[in-house]
């Protein structure tokens, strides 16, 4: 892509709260990609299954020496680097394969720092990265999205109910609104190999997936500019670092230089999912 191309994304995940990079992956990392997970979503108990039938599989990448390169991947942190994010730390990811049949995700956003006041910047704090192994629309459970919800109240915010509970992620009502058609919602079909980058603050569901074939994508979450947030937030991504000595020493490096480690003394913001408000939201937006 040229550099025009990367400041017009750059303005759509800043403003729209998303955007799409086309064959960030290749065919042979698509292929080993779908060839492990495949192996662990299938070693899941049919307990877990039923359990998480609406987000699907919800695998930590961490458990795995294997996604390590991934998370490093070189084409996509050079072009977050192209997007305008220098000193992009790694918390944490999941694969998360929806099986054939599964209802649909309930709305969300990912972020849970809502209590300071730089979470209603447009600046992002956490952004996703989500790698589709399949190509996906409508039919097979493909991403929906609300746009400009990272920056704006929504109605959806105030009647949202607590997100990745047992009884969302089991599906056990699907009358609540989280798991309704809005009508300002946007569909994300991607092909497989295409990378979806989004503000984590975003709403964001799927679709239904209707097919009889698995639909599966590694989730990555990355905190961009870490060391110029504020301390707080810092000390709320920050985390010990993990234990790498079993791993191979060349992966192990690369995953750690990008850990987020807070080494300051303040007070870490308080890890809270909120319902948000018009009042709160607006009175938020007007301390920035």
């Amino acid at each position: 892509m040229t550099e025009q191309d990367y400041e017009s994304k750059y303005s759509q995940l800043i403003e729209d709260g998303f955007c799409l990079l086309e064959g960030v992956l290749d065919s042979a990392n698509l292929e080993e990609l779908r060839a492990f997970t495949d192996r662990k979503t299938d070693e899941m108990s049919a307990d877990d299954v039923r359990a998480q039938k609406s987000t699907g599989s919800m695998l930590p990448v961490l458990n795995h020496e294997f996604f390590a390169r991934l998370v490093a991947y070189r084409p996509a942190l050079d072009a977050l680097e192209k997007l305008g994010f220098y000193d992009t730390k790694f918390s944490s990811g999941y694969v998360i394969s929806k099986p054939p049949g599964s209802p649909r995700l309930f709305w969300h956003f990912d972020w849970a720092g809502w209590t300071h006041p730089f979470s209603f910047e447009k600046q992002p704090t956490q952004i996703f990265l989500m790698y589709y192994l399949v190509d996906t629309n409508r039919e097979n459970g493909c991403l929906r999205v609300i746009p400009r919800s990272h920056i704006e109240f929504n109605p959806l915010h105030s009647e949202l109910a607590p997100a990745h509970t047992p009884e969302m992620r089991a599906a056990r009502d699907m009358s609540l609104p989280d798991f309704q058609i809005r009508p300002d919602e946007v569909d994300v079909p991607v092909k497989a190999g295409d990378l979806v980058i989004g503000d984590s603050r975003i709403l964001h569901a799927t679709h239904a997936n209707e097919s009889d074939q698995r639909r599966t994508v590694i989730t990555l979450w990355y905190h961009p500019d870490f060391r110029d947030l504020p301390e707080p937030i810092q000390g709320y991504i920050g985390r010990p670092r993990k234990d790498l000595g079993e791993w191979c020493p060349e992966i192990a490096d690369e995953l750690r230089a990008l850990q987020p480690i807070y080494e300051g003394d303040g007070e870490p913001l308080e890890f809270r999912r909120v319902q948000l408000t018009r009042e709160a939201f607006e009175e938020r937006c007007a301390e920035v």
